[in-house]
């Protein structure tokens, strides 16, 4: 299994593999290779800046001379006019590295500053929001860093690192029960120690899954506000409890004062705007 530095190293190396190809011919045709100049990042959209220290890695994998000097870092809050951080090198690095150093940081804020504004919604109640598995093929890492940066909760990072039975693993495994039982006896087996989450989607599968036990979180999967304050009151902190499916920002509250500690939402990744900001030329200081 590759580390978290490894997985970014090879996704810098695919992104350009992919945007440069065999040369940026744009750059190498007008651009003297010797050629020294500036590029400052504005900010032009309010929003919670994220992905400076991948910026980093991005500008000195490419040409380790490059210069980068930080002026906002990862988590703070950004205007229009801001300018995050100051590059100085070859001409030719730095418009080789720009898109890709905006793809990631603007896509990163646009995570991060959302998440602030679930996190924001649930201040006063004891709910943590969780990002999911729905992600941008090969960018999942670093998504999942711009909520943590926007102060929410990652959930599982894969397959690989905690145990959540879904609605299609209990019904192909016979039920609730012969679900946990089969993941129990696979981590004994396998001498694995992993969190136990499962989902239900009704009080019936709820009071078997407690019943039972062997769950360190139970999801409750598209309850209602009504369903899930009697859910919370049903279990009396025996287990963890998740809220997921068809929440939006404008329900998020609802949920959260029923109690639950968690909030799953999907629309953290999966659907965020970017925040607006460009690499510019400037005047060298």
């Amino acid at each position: 299994m590759y580390t978290v530095d490894e997985l970014n190293d090879r996704l810098i190396d695919l992104a350009f593999s992919e945007d440069i190809g065999d040369g940026d011919h744009t750059t190498l045709c007008c651009i003297p290779a010797d050629a020294h100049g500036c590029q400052k990042l504005l900010i032009k959209e309010e929003g919670v800046l994220a992905g400076v220290r991948i910026a980093k890695e991005i500008f000195h994998r490419f040409d380790p001379a490059l210069k980068v000097e930080v002026l906002i870092n990862d988590g703070e809050e950004v205007k229009p006019g801001d300018v995050a951080m100051v590059v100085t090198g070859s001409v030719r690095s730095l418009l080789q590295t720009e898109r890709l150093m905006l793809n990631v940081m603007q896509r990163m804020s646009g995570i991060a500053t959302t998440t602030r504004r679930y996190v924001r919604l649930l201040e006063g109640t004891k709910t943590r929001v969780l990002d999911t598995r729905k992600t941008t093929p090969g960018m999942r890492m670093l998504e999942k860093e711009a909520v943590k940066i926007g102060g929410g909760v990652n959930h599982r990072i894969g397959l690989f690192d905690m145990i959540l039975l879904k609605d299609n693993h209990v019904d192909f495994a016979g039920g609730i029960s012969a679900a946990l039982d089969r993941c129990h006896e696979y981590l004994k087996a396998k001498e694995l120690s992993l969190k136990v989450e499962i989902e239900v989607r009704n009080f019936d599968e709820l009071q078997e899954a407690l019943t039972h036990g062997g769950a360190d979180r139970v999801m409750l999967d598209n309850f209602s506000v009504e369903d899930t304050r009697r859910a919370v009151e049903m279990v009396g902190g025996r287990v963890e409890l998740e809220s997921s499916g068809g929440i939006t920002i404008d329900t998020l509250r609802q949920y959260a004062e029923c109690g639950v500690d968690y909030i799953s939402v999907g629309a953290l990744t999966h659907s965020v705007k970017s925040l607006d900001m460009s690499f510019k030329a400037a005047k060298e200081v």
